[in-house]
C-alpha cells in the first residue's frame, strides 16, 4: 500500500510521456551529434593505419565493432548522465529540500512511484533506442568521412561492416545501453531524493551523482564486456 491508503507500484503515465521525451527527443540531438564525430575520429585514425598495411576493407568491421560493442552505449549514456542524469538529480533534490516530496505523502500519492519510477522507465526505454540510433548516424558518418577524404568507397566500408557485425554485437550494445540507463536513473533519482541542506545540498548532490553514475558505467561496461566477449574473437575473419 502507498503511504496515503493507495496501491503501491502505481505507474503515472503522464508523468512518464514528460519524462521520457526529456530523455529520447530532447537528447536526441546532442547525442547523434556526439556519436557522428566519435565516428569520425576513430575513421581518421583507423583508415590511416589500416592503409599502410593494405588492409582497407577491413576497416568498416573495425569501426562497426568499435562503435557497436564499446562506443556506441558508453558515449551515448555519458552524454544522458550529463543532459539527463543531472536533471534528474536537480529536480528531485530541489523538490526534497522544499519538502514537496513531503507534500506528496501528505495527498496520498507515492513521491517514488511520482517522481522515480517514471525517469527510471524512460531510461530503461530510450536509452537502448538512442543507442541503435547513434550506432547508425557513427556508421554514416565514418563512411561519409572515409570517401570523401580517403577515397576508400562506401560500399567498401558498409560491406566490411555487414559482414563484421551480427545480431549478438547489436543485442549486447542495446543490453548495454539498457544497463547503462537504469544505473544512471537510479543513482541520479537516489541522490536527488536524498537531498539535504538546501542550494548548497542540490548543488552536491548534483555533481555526485554525475560523477558516480560515470563511474558506474565504466566498471559495469567492462564486467559485460568480459562477460560477453570473452575468449577469441573472429568477427574479422569475414571482412578480411
Amino acid at each position: 500500500m502507498g503511504p496515503g491508503g493507495g496501491p503501491a507500484g502505481k505507474v503515472h503515465w503522464r508523468n512518464m510521456r514528460e519524462q521520457l521525451e526529456l530523455v529520447g527527443p530532447r537528447s536526441l540531438g546532442v547525442s547523434l551529434l556526439t556519436a557522428s564525430f566519435v565516428g569520425m575520429v576513430f575513421t581518421i585514425q583507423f583508415v590511416r593505419e589500416f592503409a599502410k598495411l593494405g588492409l582497407t576493407r577491413s576497416v568498416g568491421g573495425v569501426l562497426a565493432l568499435a562503435l557497436s560493442r564499446e562506443l556506441t552505449p558508453v558515449v551515448t549514456c555519458i552524454v544522458l548522465a550529463g543532459r539527463v542524469g543531472s536533471a534528474f538529480a536537480a529536480e528531485l533534490g530541489t523538490m526534497a529540500v522544499s519538502e514537496q516530496t513531503d507534500s506528496l505523502r501528505v495527498l496520498g500519492t507515492d513521491p517514488v512511484d511520482y517522481l522515480v519510477t517514471p525517469r527510471v522507465l524512460s531510461c530503461m526505454i530510450a536509452g537502448p533506442l538512442l543507442n541503435v540510433m547513434c550506432f547508425s548516424i557513427g556508421i554514416a558518418a565514418s563512411t561519409l568521412l572515409a570517401q570523401a577524404v580517403y577515397d576508400v568507397p562506401a560500399n567498401v566500408i558498409l560491406n566490411s561492416a555487414a559482414k563484421a557485425v551480427g545480431g549478438w554485437d547489436i543485442a549486447t550494445s542495446m543490453i548495454k545501453a539498457w544497463v547503462f540507463g537504469v544505473i544512471i536513473s537510479v543513482v541520479s533519482c537516489a541522490w536527488g531524493f536524498t537531498t539535504t541542506g538546501g542550494a548548497k545540498g542540490v548543488g552536491e548532490s548534483t555533481t555526485s551523482a554525475v560523477v558516480i553514475s560515470l563511474v558506474g558505467i565504466f566498471i559495469a561496461d567492462f564486467f559485460l564486456s568480459f562477460l560477453f566477449f570473452q575468449g577469441q574473437g573472429d568477427a574479422l575473419k569475414q571482412c578480411m
